[in-house]
């Protein structure tokens, strides 16, 4: 631990720091005016730093130089508008759908472009030129440190001072400035919103792919990188505040030297115990998060979001269930006794069903927190991991029956729940799921690290079900009876008082505490509720698979959720059931039909986005409504 590796680290940590801001950059605009959580905007990255491959590639018959300098600029020019492009075709026709419908799109998004970049570009990895000018490297204390790295480091200032003055000394920066505090004002004013929404969006998107082209002599394009990208971008924008493009800066500056620092730490000793600093560098961005909003709950920089006056459609009550639902359930169920009996054990069908109920199961526990509590986690399958987790180390490692560990595994979860909500509570809007994601991200990298106890990246093996459940449909029979009993006592948790008070509080939280309510601790122990049905999903999916690994508790686990809740329907009870089904079996079908499997469910899900804004349940219910109202007519 010498001060000239610190040093080096640090210069390490600033190049670092320039490359988050640039994508930072791009999204906290976004945000801050378009009031959309974009998804895709790690794509945009990506896209970037492939497309300056391609153009260096296309203009080396200009020489090495020309080739190089030239397609960072063009690159970024394409990636824009290609952001322009998205907004004009896609986000403006769902502008005044729920936000987080926004986020369903941009989700599908990221699917799209994946699957579109490797069909051009192919899955290898691909290493850009050197800079010309800047090949070698320069002594810093007796170390060598890269010539470009040093270039990469005033980058960041250089753009954050460009974008200063584009936003402070024009009238387009003045227009962005009022939109980001009152955009409802700045159209009632006259100004044409579309065209300050797409020129809004073109400039982060480019921003974005500027940065993915500069990284274009520091590291490989690889198709990984827009799920990599988009995680510690979030934490940035979030840790600096929304809408702050000077707290983006300074964070971007905060997260990258930490990770600067605990590399350089390395391994220490600390109380007879050795800490390995540098493997803390997966997680230790989401723990600066997590303590800056505990502290601060807006970021550094930020302040509370101004209230818009479009927020969507106005959140509908919760209707029960009608008796023509139950009698159609009823037949449902009956179907689904049967199916074993008629494919027989070994059909891939009974598989394939076990998968889909699981998946049920678990969005309806987000559905829980989305819909009646109105709380949007970016993190749920921290909970479902755990419940998986909990019921392999309950089998393998402590040697309880199967049954036993079934039944003790949601608990875990739940008290995962019950410490990770105790803070997330204390926040809202999209505060609180960054925090969720945080806590979320931390889960994860402690099980993918922790060889001894969760097996590390490998996962626990041999987490196999009893005896008498070796027979697939008896296990098949036991998870739709789990699955049922765990719906139907969420359904029944929401017709009971908790429910009602759930609701309240998403609807207006001041009249709630103003008549008795004590709406965080509510929404506390509905976090605690959805966690440990989360874990049951999660406890009978290592039994179906016989082992478990970190992915069921990453990102993208959390994302598929939030997908399926979506694609249902937040505002009816069955719509994370149908979206559930829906995503599954889509997801399914396409994985065993095509290569390019991931475009196909990101285009049907962008077509459903469009043909059916309120989720599939929704329309179906407003189709009911409308019937009956002919009918009545």
């Amino acid at each position: 631990m010498s001060f000239s590796g610190l040093l080096v680290q640090l210069l390490n940590g600033l190049a670092g720091a320039s490359s988050l801001f640039l994508v930072a950059a791009g999204l906290s605009l976004i945000f801050g005016v378009c009031r959309i959580v974009n998804f895709a905007h790690g794509s945009f990255y990506m896209v970037g730093l492939y497309a300056a491959y391609a153009i260096a590639e296309a203009l080396l018959p200009m020489g090495d130089g020309w080739a190089f300098w030239l397609s960072i600029p063009l690159a970024a020019l394409g990636v824009g508008v290609l952001g322009a492009v998205v907004e004009v075709l896609l986000l403006r026709r769902i502008y005044k759908a729920p936000e987080l419908f926004q986020l369903l799109a941009t989700f599908a998004l990221v699917l799209v472009i994946k699957d579109a970049v490797l069909w051009l570009c192919g899955p290898d990895e691909l290493l850009g030129p050197r800079a010309p000018g800047l090949e070698g490297a320069v002594d810093i204390l007796g170390r060598s440190f890269p010539s470009y790295d040093l270039f990469f480091i005033a980058v960041g200032p250089l753009v954050l001072g460009a974008t200063w003055l584009l936003l402070h000394k024009t009238r387009f920066g003045m227009l962005v400035r009022a939109a980001t505090q009152d955009r409802e004002m700045v159209g009632a004013l006259g100004v044409r919103q579309a065209w300050l929404f797409t020129a809004v969006f073109a400039l982060g998107a480019a921003l974005a792919g500027l940065g993915g082209a500069l990284q274009l002599p520091r590291e490989p394009a690889t198709l990984e990188l827009d799920l990599q990208t988009i995680g510690s971008a979030f934490v940035v924008v979030v840790v600096g505040g929304m809408g702050s493009l000077t707290g983006a800066f300074v964070a971007a500056l905060l997260v990258s030297v930490v990770k600067a620092v605990c590399v350089w730490l390395g391994v220490v000793n600390i109380a007879g115990v050795d800490v390995a600093f540098p493997q803390l560098t997966l997680m230790v961005d989401f723990l600066v998060m997590a303590v800056v909003l505990v502290v601060r709950p807006w970021g550094l920089f930020g302040k509370p979001q101004a209230a818009s006056r479009a927020h969507g459609w106005r959140e509908q009550p919760l209707r029960p269930l009608q008796p023509a639902f139950w009698a159609a359930a009823g037949l449902v169920l009956l179907g689904l006794l049967a199916v074993p009996w008629v494919v027989g054990a070994e059909s891939y069908t009974l598989v394939l069903l076990v998968d889909l109920l699981i998946a049920a199961l678990f969005a309806v526990s987000l559905h829980f927190l989305m819909g009646p509590a109105g709380l949007h986690s970016f993190g749920h399958a921290a909970y479902f991991g755990l419940g998986a987790y909990g019921a392999a180390l309950l089998l393998t490692a402590l040697r309880l029956p199967m049954e036993l560990a079934l039944l003790l595994a949601p608990l875990l979860a739940a008290a995962g729940g019950l410490l990770f909500g105790w803070f997330a509570v204390r926040l809202t809007g999209v505060y609180f799921s960054m925090l969720t994601l945080a806590f979320a991200q931390i889960t994860w990298a402690t099980t993918f690290q922790w060889d001894s106890v969760t097996g590390g990246s490998n996962g626990l093996t041999g987490v196999w079900p009893a005896a008498w459940l070796e027979d697939k449909r008896w296990f098949y029979l036991l998870t739709l009876l789990l699955v049922v009993l765990g719906v139907l006592w969420l359904w029944r948790v929401l017709e009971a008082p908790l429910g009602y008070a759930l609701r309240a509080g998403r609807d207006s939280p001041l009249r709630a505490e103003a008549i008795g309510i004590p709406v965080a601790k509510l929404q506390w122990l509905g976090f605690v509720l959805a966690a440990a049905v989360a874990g049951l999903a999660g406890a009978l999916f290592a039994f179906s698979k016989g082992s478990i690994s970190p992915e069921t508790m990453s990102v993208a686990k959390s994302v598929d959720g939030l997908v399926m809740v979506l694609l249902g329907g937040v505002q009816t009870l069955v719509g994370p059931i149908v979206g559930a089904f829906s995503f599954t079996w889509l997801h399914d079908a396409m994985a065993r039909n095509t290569d390019y499997w991931r475009a196909a469910l990101g285009g049907v899900v962008l077509l459903l986005v469009l043909l059916f804004p309120r989720g599939i349940a929704g329309y179906g219910a407003q189709l009911i409504s409308w019937l009956r109202h002919r009918q009545s007519a």
